[in-house]
């Protein structure tokens, strides 16, 4: 059985959308992703690395719950870790602009 191979951000992000279906997830992904972005601006802020530490647990722990509790499927980051990263970018922004439905259709 072969493995498809995405070769582009464009190709792999409709693929992402299809591992976040689960409304629950989603909206762990959405908080995780803003916390994400918050403790960035506070690292910036406060000139505080303990902020930037924070980030990959912060931001990790709520998207692999996500995951592992709700979506049962296992994250894309462990295969395609650059293209995850800017898809839960595109996802938060998406979500906060109204594009993307918190709740995706069947």
């Amino acid at each position: 059985m072969s493995e498809t191979r995405f070769k582009s951000l464009k190709e792999f992000y409709p693929f992402y959308l299809t591992e976040h279906r689960n409304l629950t997830s989603r909206i762990l992904h959405f908080i995780g992703t803003g916390l994400v972005v918050l403790l960035l601006i506070g690292a910036i802020l406060f000139h505080d690395l303990r902020f930037l530490i924070a980030v990959p647990f912060v931001g990790y722990g709520f998207a692999w719950v996500g995951h592992f509790f709700f979506e049962k499927n296992k994250p894309a980051t462990f295969q395609y870790p650059g293209y995850s990263l800017a898809s839960d970018f595109i996802l938060f922004w998406e979500l906060l602009s109204g594009k993307q439905p918190f709740r995706p259709k069947s």
